[in-house]
């Protein structure tokens, strides 16, 4: 695993960065891909779910995020590969 590198975004309107690891990084523009949004929409998406009391910092939602859809993605293959 790398170390976080500072990423640039604009979120609604306005720079910001997190510190993110490449693979990390590198997922969330896949999943920004498979779900046909831009990342700086993505982020957007993401910054809305995450908790309004600020406990959840930026980087630390994305990561939740990516982590999410890589376990659904897997459970989705295992389905698939269960029913054969």
């Amino acid at each position: 695993m790398t170390r976080p590198l500072k990423r640039s975004l604009m979120l609604r309107g306005h720079a910001t960065s997190v510190s993110l690891e490449d693979e990390f990084w590198s997922e969330f523009r896949a999943l920004a891909d498979r779900q046909g949004m831009t990342l700086n929409g993505l982020d957007a998406a993401i910054d809305n779910a995450r908790s309004s009391d600020g406990s959840t910092g930026l980087a630390t939602a994305i990561r939740l995020a990516v982590l999410a859809d890589v376990q659904a993605r897997l459970a989705a293959a295992e389905t698939l590969s269960g029913s054969e």
